[in-house]
């Protein structure tokens, strides 16, 4: 009876919990890369540089004279490569 269920909590582990963990990571060590003057792309689709870089924030200019400041969790990856964050929307 305990075979089984530790045989579950195995698959269970090494299908869920492994993979997940190796995908956060990734992300952890691609958003401790980030650095000014890299081009990115948000999760929500916005394309900017990176100007400023704070703890938890980064300021991107998506314009001339046009920064915001987003969460460094919002960005999703490099321009013109496949994104790091998966977006969480499907449509």
């Amino acid at each position: 009876m305990l075979v089984p269920l530790a045989m579950v909590f195995a698959i269970f582990y090494f299908i869920v919990i492994v993979p997940s963990k190796r995908q956060q990571k990734k992300v952890q060590e691609f958003v401790d890369n980030l650095k000014v003057n890299d081009k990115v792309i948000t999760t929500s689709g916005i394309f900017g540089q990176i100007m400023k870089l704070d703890e938890q924030s980064v300021q991107l200019q998506v314009a001339d004279k046009v920064n915001i400041k987003v969460s460094k969790s919002a960005i999703g990856g490099y321009q013109g490569q496949p994104p790091v964050v998966e977006s969480s929307a499907k449509p």
